[in-house]
């Protein structure tokens, strides 16, 4: 073989056993908790089921919308949190009377976050497990997912998933507004 293509085939190969052992170690992370919550890359298609909670496309949550009780919106996509504070790397919008619960679809919580994500939904329903709630976060986001669940798990009975999120919502052309996220703890 010609040295030059020995030359070429050498960091080709390097490249190549790189490529599949980095696949091997991914491929070795786990996804989901021991407990059922998605640990891991949480930008990624989702299913289309969630257990005790009802998925609703746009039409549907406007319907939603214009009962009562009505529901209460619950935004958990993230914002970095540093030193007791959020940190704003880039403006977030959300649809209108919203309560941004940020970080709290992360699928492990710290028992702060934990508290956090209970004492707000308690706030928010007036301690009430029947108020509805809908959950979510961006289209093929599973921090909307782990919401819902682990409100399910808190004994909430009438959960939504609005599982394209404020994807959908602004593709079909509804209003937003800026957001901020509720204070913490």
């Amino acid at each position: 073989m010609p040295r030059a293509r020995r030359r070429l085939l050498r960091p080709s190969l390097a490249v190549l056993s790189l490529s599949l052992l980095l696949g091997v170690a991914h491929a070795e992370t786990p996804l989901f908790s021991p407990d059922g919550y998605r640990i891991g890359l949480y930008r990624s298609p989702t299913p289309n089921q969630l257990d005790g909670a009802a998925i609703v496309d746009t039409a549907a949550l406007q319907t939603l919308l214009s009962q009562t009780p009505h529901p209460v919106l619950i935004d958990v996509y993230r914002r970095q949190w540093l030193q007791g504070r959020f940190i704003e790397d880039q403006p977030h919008e959300n649809l209108p009377g919203s309560h941004w619960l940020a970080n709290t679809g992360d699928g492990d919580l710290t028992p702060d976050w934990r508290d956090y994500f209970a004492r707000k939904l308690n706030a928010l329903t007036a301690g009430d497990r029947a108020q509805p709630l809908v959950f979510y976060c961006r289209a093929d986001c599973w921090l909307s997912w782990n919401a819902a669940r682990r409100a399910a798990a808190m004994g909430y009975k009438t959960l939504y998933w609005y599982r394209d999120g404020l994807d959908a919502w602004q593709a079909a052309n509804l209003p937003v507004v800026p957001a901020q996220p509720e204070p913490f703890p």
